[in-house]
């Protein structure tokens, strides 16, 4: 199975924590799939939501493609998702728990055809990313000190 990532939205991690992920396709026009196989897509401040039993994404930015004419698209369209009426259900049920929301991770092609991976999320608290941070630090110098005793020892 062929997957080119088109853009993955990494603030979406370090703001929210990230429960389930989902695998959704999109509804796009013919402009825009020639803009995503550019690469010009981006996820920062996007989201999904469900509205009358259908999924749809909010936000998502795709550059018009260069070599349009008048019939190029919006940039920041709505844009529908596609996923059965059970998974979305089920999602429903999820989603009305206090705090969580659908989160857009990656944007990707999959067999030719653009998917975008969605998160089941829940907001990060201030100190929660602070932490992140302070582990994720401790653990680039514990790796780096391990690396030095290695080479050290090579030496002798």
């Amino acid at each position: 199975m062929t997957v080119k990532i088109i853009t993955t939205n990494r603030k979406a991690r370090h703001d929210y924590h990230i429960l389930e992920t989902m695998e959704a396709g999109i509804a796009l026009k013919g402009t825009e799939v020639k803009s995503l196989r550019a690469g010009r897509a981006n996820l920062k401040d996007s989201y999904a939501a469900v509205e009358n039993e259908e999924l749809f994404l909010f936000g998502m930015h795709i550059s018009p493609y260069d070599f349009g004419n008048i019939y190029n698209h919006e940039p920041t369209r709505t844009r529908k998702l596609l996923m059965h009426k059970k998974e979305i259900r089920r999602l429903i049920g999820k989603i009305e728990e206090r705090g969580m929301t659908l989160v857009p991770l990656k944007l990707y092609f999959s067999k030719g055809r653009a998917k975008v991976e969605l998160g089941l999320a829940k907001g990060k608290r201030q100190y929660d990313r602070r932490a992140d941070i302070a582990k994720r630090d401790a653990d680039r110098e514990m790796k780096r000190a391990l690396k030095h005793s290695r080479d050290f020892r090579r030496e002798f």
